[in-house]
């Protein structure tokens, strides 16, 4: 969601594209336990309110740095590296699901990838 906020445009498609990359994910099944229990199940939505896109991003941000360090302490080296190259995927697929301002990827987009990247600990 924090990619999909991040630029305006594409909010309808980039919510489509970020389904479709589930759905593709469950046709894969069997690479990995994990990845195809999280994917089994339908995205939650939060309904926090947030009041601001830094706000929605500070929160989301620190979702993802508590799930790699559950994961790493419970989950194999293999499983943690699984589930931060599906996160990245999805939101570089989302993010390239609508061209803004004549990019692939907009500048907010990519800074937000680049977070996410960092908060999952994927150098």
């Amino acid at each position: 969601m924090m990619v999909i906020a991040a630029s305006k445009g594409g909010m309808m498609r980039e919510t489509f594209e970020m389904a479709k990359a589930y759905a593709d994910a469950r046709k894969e099944h069997g690479e990995s336990e994990l990845l195809d229990e999280l994917v089994s199940a339908k995205p939650e939505r939060d309904h926090t309110k947030y009041h601001s896109f830094d706000e929605l991003k500070e929160s989301s941000l620190r979702r993802l740095q508590e799930a790699v360090e559950l994961l790493t302490a419970k989950a194999t080296p293999e499983e943690v590296e699984d589930y931060r190259r599906f996160v990245l995927t999805l939101t570089e697929r989302v993010a390239k699901r609508h061209r803004e301002d004549g990019a692939d990827v907009s500048p907010a987009e990519q800074q937000t990838i680049e977070d996410v990247r960092a908060a999952l600990g994927s150098g």
